[in-house]
């Protein structure tokens, strides 16, 4: 049996690659990506500590999570795609609908 903490650690490193990929990466793909990594590394901390209490309160709690995921991504592609035929680059630097 694995302990909760290995668990713990791979979802602390797995947000941190998130967190980096958001912070360093320009490409809109690559950070939405990035935040499903982190909502990911998340699933997998709540998981971990449900199982060690043996509840199901953080595996409940996952679910929404998912469920706020693929919100997440099917808003945010629809988005990508509208601003990609106008502005023709996936930049997030480059892509300012504030300066026209």
């Amino acid at each position: 049996m694995v302990p909760t903490t290995f668990y713990v650690l791979l979802s602390a490193a797995l947000f941190t690659i998130g967190v980096l990929g958001v912070l360093i990466r320009r490409n809109a793909i690559v950070v939405f990506m990035s935040v499903e990594l982190m909502l990911n590394a998340a699933n997998l901390a709540l998981v971990a500590y449900a199982r060690e209490r043996l509840a199901v309160d953080g595996q409940v709690l996952v679910f929404f999570v998912i469920t706020v995921a693929a919100a997440e991504v099917a808003v945010g592609l629809a988005l990508l795609v509208a601003i990609f035929k106008s502005k023709r680059t996936a930049d997030i630097d480059e892509v300012s609908m504030l300066r026209g």
